[in-house]
């Protein structure tokens, strides 16, 4: 299996996990405030995830050429 094919099942699984989240707030299927907070933890979690990959794949970080890249730990 290649990795863009990896990347691709990864993400609708992330996709999936975080809508899963969603349907059940919306049924009310969640009856105390503990697994509210948590549930609320993993989408944030999914969607940090699903935005790092994003941005890997649109190799917005890697364009050192344009300036995009600062560098913070240079050592002279």
């Amino acid at each position: 299996m290649d990795e863009l094919r990896i990347i691709t099942q990864l993400q609708k699984d992330i996709k999936e996990s975080y809508q899963q989240i969603g349907d059940a707030m919306i049924a009310g299927t969640i009856d105390n405030m503990e697994k509210y907070k948590y549930m609320m933890g993993q989408a944030h979690a999914y969607l940090k995830i699903s935005q790092d990959i994003s941005n890997l794949l649109n190799k917005k970080e890697q364009q050192d050429a344009k300036g995009t890249v600062i560098k913070l730990n240079t050592k002279d």
